[in-house]
């Protein structure tokens, strides 16, 4: 599994059955093919068996690929030997989310399960776990790696330590997924729901912005609602949004010309490898735009971080350049032509050498 997936997560034990699976038909609408599900809170196997495979049942017929949250107090309290996974198997999901782990040797033994279910394992400790068990020849294939999302505000990652423990599983070749939170959803697992997402800066951006950082990150392959229920229209912003590539919003300057939004929203951009502290530079327009004019407009003015210029016609040879400001200055020789959205502006940081970018 290699392409960037988008998720949903339903909580059973929480919620109604007619409108979890309303939400699995909208999530499937809009093109989502991942949910979680939380059995942390479980306590009688029979009733929990019953309310669980109801609704995964309907996920399955829909094409979602689902994996249940469950720790080794859950194995306990249901009766269940680790050895054999049977009950999950005859749930209908296709793996479990281990939020607590074992010893290593037991997670490797695991991912061989007669039943193919996928071992994922909880991403959100900066500690040699995965590679512990990959010491014990653990089946590699059948490993994924998932963060932690945080219901309480001011306990989710830093961006620091987020970046530090997703390395050591992409290194490794781990699919890999995270959290983002709905500004809508009132449903999680626990009794305190103030987001569910896993980096705490997350928390309150809207939910495509979240998303956009997680992937710009390089780390993530899924990303995945935590709380229950996202509305339509937050559903569709993230369906709509490039998984791939660095995508942009900018709010144009009604001063700009035909030429400079065509520059800016008809490339495809990528940042020069040589790179400054001055500005982002996408050089290839004024190579392909190197007859056109561009007379010179709203260029006597401080240009500040997070504006979008294009070189003008005092530029010499650099006129059509696309400039993207990462530190105050002034330079009559460009134009300013818009500004990327405030709440984006904290994607800038992923504007590394090469990255490829667009404009929406």
């Amino acid at each position: 599994m290699t392409f960037r997936q988008l998720g949903l997560s339903i909580y059973p034990d929480h919620s109604d059955f007619s409108k979890d699976k309303d939400y699995l038909a909208l999530g499937k609408k809009y093109g989502y093919s991942r949910l979680f599900m939380s059995m942390l809170e479980a306590d009688d196997i029979l009733a929990t068996k019953q309310k669980f495979s109801r609704i995964i049942a309907v996920a399955k017929e829909l094409g979602y690929l689902t994996i249940i949250d469950i720790s080794p107090r859950i194995f306990e309290k249901l009766r269940i030997s680790y050895q054999d996974l049977r009950f999950f198997a005859e749930l209908g999901v296709d793996g479990i989310r281990l939020d607590q782990g074992f010893d290593g040797n037991t997670e490797a033994l695991i991912s061989y399960n007669p039943y193919g279910l996928i071992i994922e394992l909880n991403m959100s400790n900066d500690v040699a776990y995965l590679e512990n068990i990959l010491s014990y020849q653990a089946n590699k294939p059948y490993l994924f790696g998932c963060h932690n999302f945080y219901p309480q505000v001011g306990t989710g990652l830093t961006e620091e330590f987020f970046l530090e423990c997703s390395e050591r599983f992409k290194k490794n070749g781990i699919h890999t997924a995270a959290f983002v939170a709905s500004q809508h959803g009132e449903q999680g697992p626990w009794n305190v729901n103030d987001g569910l997402p896993t980096l705490e800066s997350d928390r309150y951006l809207p939910i495509q912005v979240q998303a956009k950082k997680l992937f710009a990150t390089g780390f993530i392959d899924d990303v995945i609602i935590g709380n229950a229920y996202a509305t339509e229209e937050e559903l569709k912003a993230l369906a709509e949004m490039d998984r791939y590539q660095l995508q942009l919003k900018v709010d144009f300057l009604a001063e700009a010309t035909e030429l400079e939004r065509k520059i800016a929203c008809d490339m495809q951009h990528f940042r020069r490898g040589d790179t400054n502290a001055l500005v982002a530079r996408s050089t290839q327009s004024r190579v392909i735009y190197k007859e056109e004019e561009t007379p010179p407009h709203t260029n006597n003015i401080e240009f500040k971080f997070g504006d979008v210029l294009i070189g003008n016609d005092q530029f010499g040879i650099y006129k059509n350049e696309l400039q993207i400001v990462l530190t105050p200055h002034k330079d009559t020789r460009k134009n300013k032509i818009g500004r990327i959205s405030k709440e984006e502006l904290v994607l800038l940081k992923y504007l590394n050498p090469w990255t490829k970018f667009n404009f929406i």
